[in-house]
C-alpha cells in the first residue's frame, strides 16, 4: 500500500514492534501499513462510526491482514483498555476533538509509550494540552501534502501529576508553532511562516483606516510573533 504524504509522515513516528491504536482509522491505510512494513506487529483500528469501520474492514480483508489487525466501535478512547496498545494515533480531525478524547481516555495514560497526534486546527491548543498536562513532546514534523500544510507531533509516556507544574510556563510562540520545529530551522515551516505574515501584512494594510478595530490588534500581535518564530529560527 501507498500512503499520502502526510499518512507517511504519521505513521513514521511509530516506533517499531509496536502494538497500535488508531483512533478514527476511517479506510484502516495507517494499521495496514504499519503491518506491512513490518513496524507494527499488530493493531486495532478504531471509529466512531459503523460506515468507517466497514471500509477499514474491506481493505484490511483486501491485505489479508484481519488476524492482525482488529476492527473496533468506538467513541474516541473509549473502547480500549490499558495495556492493549502502547502507541496511539489521534489524526485528522480538530485540535479541539484532539483534546477531548486525550481528555475523556484518561484511563490510558498511563500505560501508552507513544501518542502520535495530527490536528487540522487549533494546533497551539494541543500543544498547550501536552505541556501542562503531563506529557513531553519527544518529535514534530511539519509537511505540505496535497495544497495544504499539516502538523504532526509525538509524545511520549505521561509522566503523572508530578511532572505537571514543571511544564505550565513557555513562549506563546512555541505553543504556536512549536519549539522543535522552531529549534530545528524546519524549512517548511519557514516558508509557511512567510507566506502568513504577507498575508496579515496585507490585511493589516487594507485595514489602516479602521482605528481601534480589535482586529488590528490582534493581526499586530499574530505578525509579531510569526517574526519571534523568524527570529529565532535564523
Amino acid at each position: 500500500m501507498k500512503l499520502s504524504h502526510r499518512l507517511e509522515t504519521i505513521a513514521s513516528f511509530v516506533p517499531k514492534g509496536s502494538i497500535v491504536a488508531d483512533i478514527g482509522t476511517d479506510h484502516g491505510y495507517i494499521p495496514i501499513w504499519l503491518l506491512q512494513q513490518k513496524i507494527a506487529v499488530k493493531a486495532i483500528a478504531m471509529d466512531v462510526g459503523e460506515g468507517p469501520l466497514k471500509r477499514a474492514r474491506e481493505h484490511i480483508v483486501l491485505y489479508g491482514l484481519e488476524d492482525l489487525i482488529e476492527t473496533r466501535l468506538s467513541n474516541g478512547l473509549s473502547g480500549l483498555y490499558p495495556k492493549e496498545a502502547d502507541t496511539v494515533v489521534i489524526a485528522g480531525m480538530g485540535g479541539e476533538l484532539i483534546i477531548k478524547i486525550l481528555t475523556e481516555g484518561k484511563h490510558m495514560w498511563p500505560s501508552v509509550k507513544r501518542w502520535i497526534l495530527s490536528p487540522q486546527s487549533e494546533i497551539h491548543k494541543v500543544r498547550r494540552f501536552l505541556r501542562t498536562h503531563g506529557f513531553c513532546e519527544e518529535e514534530e514534523a511539519f509537511l505540505f501534502d496535497e495544497g495544504k500544510y499539516y502538523t504532526v507531533i509525538a509524545a511520549g509516556p505521561w509522566k503523572g501529576e508530578e511532572a505537571v507544574a514543571e511544564n505550565t510556563e513557555t513562549k506563546t510562540v512555541y505553543d504556536l508553532y512549536g519549539e522543535i520545529l522552531i529549534k530545528q530551522k524546519n524549512p517548511v515551516l519557514l516558508e509557511y511562516l512567510e507566506k502568513e505574515k504577507v498575508k496579515k501584512l496585507s490585511i493589516l494594510e487594507k485595514m489602516k483606516d479602521s482605528t481601534g478595530s480589535s482586529r488590528i490588534f490582534s493581526l499586530k500581535e499574530e505578525i509579531k510573533q510569526i517574526q519571534e518564530a523568524e527570529y529565532e529560527m535564523q
